[in-house]
């Protein structure tokens, strides 16, 4: 990801190609019983298809940090940061931005604490993605002619804070007691009707 500082230098950021999916922001630790969201929550609020978030998934763009799915028939479970991810990545992917690049933009991103979080603003010309953390950065990158696309990350988090507080979640735990028995119950009910 190309760094545009205040003071006309470019940065470049080397993060490898295929990250490997972890915690979004180091310094942010999940609290017990966070809440998890089902594809379908995780793909609404990102605004994304179902088939867009398996293929993240499958590919390691993005994972499921709240559980991962186990076979045919589990569910996978997205976190709070999950999906802030995952809707950053659909508004990089609509200015243009290839996949590799949004890679790198996600490592680069997971490299920043939650505090630089809000003050970042990740702006594309279609091909590369470059950060800027104050208005002089933008100002500099676009009157370059570099910047065509900004995407005010504190804003899409407070879009998606909004998003999921209408959006059903699950409790990890609750949600794994009730798959068991659900599971149990089909397997009763085969062996009733065989």
């Amino acid at each position: 990801m190309n760094a545009t500082r205040g003071d006309d230098r470019t940065e470049q950021s080397t993060v490898p190609a295929e990250p490997a999916q972890g915690v979004l922001f180091d310094d942010v630790v999940d609290t017990p019983g966070e809440l998890g969201y089902r594809g379908p929550a995780a793909c609404k609020a990102a605004g994304i298809t179902y088939r867009q978030l398996d293929y993240w998934a499958r590919t390691g763009l993005v994972e499921p940090s709240v559980r991962a799915a186990h076979g045919s028939g589990s569910q996978r479970l997205y976190g709070f940061r999950d999906i802030l991810v995952l809707k950053v990545v659909k508004r990089l992917l609509d200015t243009g931005v290839s996949l590799q690049q949004i890679r790198v933009a996600v490592g680069a991103l997971r490299e920043r604490g939650i505090d630089d979080l809000a003050g970042i603003t990740l702006m594309s010309d279609g091909a590369s993605v470059y950060e800027c953390t104050s208005a002089e950065d933008v100002f500099d990158l676009v009157q370059g002619g570099q910047g065509v696309f900004g995407i005010a990350v504190g804003r899409v988090w407070r879009e998606v804070e909004n998003d999921l507080s209408v959006l059903p979640g699950v409790d990890p735990a609750d949600d794994a007691a009730l798959a068991l028995q659900d599971e149990l119950a089909a397997r009763r009910r085969s062996r009733q009707a065989g």
